[in-house]
């Protein structure tokens, strides 16, 4: 089997191509996420806590001397970058919980079956006659 028509196997098969849009999925899901954490969620809790900006929280281990920038931790993009985390396991877990809740859902039984036809009946019922005849 040549190269082309090995990858071509591998990349064609369902599990790839799901893995693949589900990459594709979370991605975008998590900028979305980043965005409101960044744009909505951070902004709110700065404003309850007294104007405390959080992007902009740092502290700095060595000052900045002429064009050599400070060294600084940055401890809020940190506790956004957590934030940020926090919402899309809750997401997913939501997510998970759900697909697991209608994975276990089993089908109702099935009804008892109807009664034969009366064909079916009489022929039965010749059948055992023949075979106590012989």
């Amino acid at each position: 089997m040549s190269f082309m028509q090995e990858f071509k196997a591998f990349a064609l098969r369902g599990n790839v191509i799901d893995l693949s849009v589900g990459v594709v999925i979370g991605v975008a899901f998590g900028k979305i996420v980043a965005s409101a954490v960044a744009d909505v969620i951070m902004p709110s809790l700065g404003v309850v806590m007294g104007g405390a900006n959080f992007s902009n929280l740092k502290y700095v281990l060595v000052e900045g001397v002429g064009d050599i920038p400070p060294v600084t931790l940055n401890y809020g993009s940190f506790v956004q970058a957590c934030v940020d985390f926090f919402i899309i396991a809750v997401a997913i877990f939501l997510l998970v919980r759900t697909l697991n809740t209608l994975q276990r859902e089993q089908p109702a039984p099935p009804a008892e079956a109807p009664p034969p036809p009366a064909q079916e009946v009489l022929l039965a019922e010749i059948r055992d006659l023949l075979k106590q005849r012989a």
